[in-house]
């Protein structure tokens, strides 16, 4: 009996197809963690292509990470990953009841995954340096990362308490904290005109769920 609890425990355990450095796996980490959910880690490396073998295109066409595996759902895109284990998984709820409350959770996701990390992604950066040239990427991203947190500030500024929108961590957080250690240790932000995103980056650092989460923990991580 006790063979068989392992064997479906195994099977149901959930597969997350990753890249150390990418924010959108660092999101998802973060959701698992929070949820308590255990999970496979399968390192996708985006410098070597990883993403564009077939093998990978086989579970996401459009050849990015995060992939989440639950048995027969292949999911990609780490909103719609996130949104599904809040659904299947309703334990530690990432998304508060209160309607107006889930709409700033909502939009300040939205600031991040459509108006900054896109504009700043591996893929661009790589083609503004051909095309422009490699002294222009860092500026892109910079000044793309400081116009993002200039309206999360005025979104956030009379919502926060110990977290973004409050006192418990919600999808707003899990969406900021891997965009502010981006902008700290990748893209050297002064974050001085940021008070309230730099709170809130110095609280994130204290939680474990996202301490085992960060980039730098990561089995694929590179030092």
């Amino acid at each position: 009996m006790a063979s068989a609890s392992v064997a479906k425990e195994e099977k149901n355990k959930l597969t997350l197809y990753s890249y150390w450095r990418s924010s959108c796996s660092f999101r998802v980490r973060i959701a698992l963690n929070l949820k308590g959910l255990k999970y496979d880690y399968k390192p996708v490396n985006l410098l070597k292509g990883e993403q564009s073998s077939p093998e990978f295109l086989q579970l996401n066409p459009v050849g990015c990470v995060p992939v989440l595996v639950d048995g027969h759902a292949v999911l990609y895109d780490s909103l719609a990953i996130i949104l599904y284990l809040e659904d299947k998984y309703p334990h530690n709820p990432l998304l508060p009841h209160d309607i107006p409350k889930r709409t700033i959770n909502f939009q300040a996701a939205s600031v991040v995954s459509s108006t900054i990390q896109p504009l700043h992604n591996l893929s661009l950066l790589n083609y503004i340096g051909e095309k422009v040239g490699p002294d222009e990427k860092l500026r892109w991203a910079q000044s793309t990362i400081r116009r993002g947190f200039t309206a999360l500030e005025k979104l956030l500024k009379d919502h926060t308490g110990r977290y973004a929108t409050g006192d418990e961590v919600y999808l707003a957080d899990i969406f900021l904290a891997p965009q502010l250690h981006a902008a700290f240790k990748r893209f050297n932000i002064q974050m001085n005109e940021f008070p309230i995103l730099s709170r809130l980056h110095e609280t994130y650092n204290e939680i474990p769920a996202f301490q085992e989460a960060l980039p730098e923990n990561q089995p694929d991580a590179v030092h």
